[in-house]
């Protein structure tokens, strides 16, 4: 059984998808870009506003699944320019500790609304 997560913590949905699916003990969380949930905008312009912000919605999910960034076991990371990956690594890793999650970084053409990142997330409930 399918259990949705919704939250005004993190931008709301704008198409068909939910914020995060739980199943099988698992949170599996859309990817999320630098918009600030209130306003639905981008504000932050460079790479460590924007990667903050999108560890702020994440946080958002995680904790309308009751679950913290601790709970975290594999995210993906999206750049637009790999050339941001030192400065997306240092405000990313102020957000975790050891065990780090598993992680993918890849870099693509574009991303949506013309951000500099995008990060899904999967974690594991607590027994």
């Amino acid at each position: 059984m399918k259990k949705v997560i919704s939250t005004k913590n993190a931008p709301d949905a704008i198409g068909a998808y939910s914020q995060g699916i739980i199943v099988n003990g698992f949170l599996y969380a859309s990817g999320q870009i630098a918009l600030v949930p209130q306003t639905g905008t981008v504000e932050a312009q460079n790479i460590e506003g924007q990667t903050n912000q999108v560890m702020e919605n994440i946080g958002g999910i995680l904790k309308a699944a009751d679950l913290d960034y601790s709970d975290i076991v594999k995210m993906t990371v999206f750049l637009d320019d790999i050339d941001n990956f030192a400065k997306f690594n240092e405000i990313y890793a102020t957000y975790l500790k050891e065990p780090y999650p598993a992680r993918s970084v890849v870099a693509v053409a574009a991303l949506p609304k013309k951000v500099k990142v995008e990060i899904e997330m999967t974690a594991a409930l607590r027994d």
